[in-house]
């Protein structure tokens, strides 16, 4: 039997993303992407280089945007990605969000 998609499970994740992500044009990627597969979230350049994000979604766009995510389009380059559980249950902006 099929799965229809809204029965999937919620998917909550933070990422922190390292390489060179900043200047180039990656958090309107990442923006873009999140919001071509319905996921929800926000995104921001930390001091140190890295960029942040916070993101939402059903199971199986979740997998896609972390895999799009972890390869940034062909400008960037990507040294590192780390991703924990968010640490706060307040609601995430829909559609996902640059945060400046």
């Amino acid at each position: 039997m099929d799965r229809v998609a809204g029965d999937e499970p919620l998917v909550e994740c933070n990422m922190i993303v390292s390489g060179r992500v900043q200047g180039v044009g990656f958090r309107a990627f990442v923006r873009d992407t999140a919001r071509a597969l319905g996921v929800k979230g926000w995104t921001r350049n930390l001091p140190d280089g890295s960029v942040e994000l916070e993101a939402c979604g059903r199971a199986g766009p979740m997998v896609a945007f972390r895999r799009r995510v972890g390869a940034g389009p062909g400008w960037t380059k990507i040294a590192e990605v780390r991703e924990r559980p968010r640490s706060t249950t307040e609601p995430l902006p829909d559609p996902f969000t640059i945060v400046r």
